[in-house]
This record gives structure tokens, sequence and C-alpha cells, in this order.
């Protein structure tokens, strides 16, 4: 006889050592003034109260997980209609202390001037955490986060997805303290202005920086025509 795990009328689970816990949680990059941050929520409720923690919680029954990792985001922190990849899935067994739950991971690139951050559902404050000062996080929210990274850093020596996180006009010095944010090393200024300039993957543009207290800088703005050919076919992006 073989053993059942749905009810064929109710389509519940009848299996307790089914697992039927999975959850959300999403890592947000962003770039601000010359530092990669990540944004955190503090939570207001349950057995993390008072922790930081990634942006995240449970699925609704009647939803995709897509669809609950965009409505999780907005409730939480704001953050609407953001483009969201999908990393992977975490599961150890213990991970969660109450029980056993997965969680899928999201993860994304925007400009944090481009959108107001505003705590809200079960989470009492949200802001923007430089990547190097993350505090310890809940569960395995580090794990998570260390894992987001190294994608990232595999992703940005592949394809240029780095420049999401830049204003539309920018500076070289801007660009290479990006790459040297997601990579954690140094670079060397003018190789990597000239590396950059070969790739013919900016325009440079009649402007300069305003509003500056030293020496203003060329402006530049990525070719969309070569940035979608180079995103497409890959790159090699090491300095």
């Amino acid at each position: 006889m073989v053993k059942k795990f749905i009810d064929e009328e109710s389509g519940k689970i009848i299996e307790s050592s089914v697992m039927n816990a999975i959850t959300i949680d999403c890592v947000i990059f962003g770039f601000n003034k010359g530092d990669l941050k990540i944004l955190l929520i503090e939570h207001a409720e349950g057995i993390s109260k008072g922790k930081w923690a990634l942006p995240g919680g449970w699925i609704k029954e009647e939803e995709s997980i897509d669809n609950a990792a965009q409505r999780l985001l907005r409730e939480l922190t704001g953050l609407n209609n953001i483009y969201l990849e999908q990393l992977k899935a975490f599961g150890d067994t213990d991970r969660f202390p109450l029980g056993r739950v997965i969680t899928i991971g999201y993860y994304a690139l925007i400009k944090i001037e481009d959108y107001h951050i505003k705590a809200g559902f079960t989470a009492s404050d949200a802001k923007w955490c430089k990547i190097r000062d993350i505090p310890q996080l809940i569960y395995d929210h580090n794990t998570i986060l260390n894992y987001s990274l190294k994608h990232l850093r595999n992703r940005v020596r592949q394809a240029p997805i780095g420049f999401n996180l830049l204003p539309e006009k920018f500076t070289l010095l801007q660009l290479m303290q990006l790459y040297e944010e997601i990579l954690g090393i140094e670079m060397d200024k003018s190789n990597f202005r000239r590396k950059i300039l070969r790739m013919k993957l900016l325009q440079p543009l009649d402007e300069k920086q305003k509003d500056v207290s030293h020496r203003a800088a060329k402006l530049y703005r990525f070719d969309h025509n070569i940035y979608k050919k180079l995103t497409k076919k890959g790159f090699n992006f090491e300095f």
C-alpha cells in the first residue's frame, strides 16, 4: 500500500513528516558615497524581537514565492516593484530554533537614492548598513548574506551588473570604489582607468562634477547597447 501525503479532497498535507514550512529572505544591496550597503530590518515582535535581520517572512498559501518576496519587501521596508533574483534555498535542519523551516533567498541591486525606506508590518526599524559593519543577524542570516556577497562577486566579474548601483552619471573614481567595495580589494587607479576605458563600455560626457571641494572629475555614463551585449555574452572583469 502506498502511503498518502496529501488528502485528496482537501489538498492539505496530512503527513507530519512532510516539509510545509517555507519562508522568504531578501538580500538588498545598495551603494552610496563610496560604501556598499545592505538593507536590514529590526524585528518588532516574536522570538527575534529587537534583533536585526534580512527582510523576509512567511509565504501565504495563495501566493507564489516571487509575489511573496515582493509583498514582504514592500510591507517591511516600503520598497516596491524591485527586480529580485532568486538566489537559492537554505535548509539546514537547525537554522530556525522552533522547528524545521526552509527559506528561499532572493537578492537585488538598487540605487539607494531612488528609494525611500520606511519600516512597517512586523519591523520596528529599517536601515542601510555598511557591508563592513554588519552586526550579528538572526538565525542563519549572516550565512545567507555571505553567500549573496560571494555570488555578487562572481557575477560582477562576468557581467557589468554593478552599474545598477551607480547614479546615471558617475566618475571613474566612483566606479572603481564600487568594484573595490564589492570585491573587497584595493585597485590601482591608472590600471583600472586603462582597462575600463578599453572596454568601450562608458560614454564620456561634456560634464564634470558640481559642488565638490576637490578638483571636479569628468562624468561618464554606460553605453546601453554595449551593456546589453556584454550582459548577454559575458566578459572578464579581472583587475
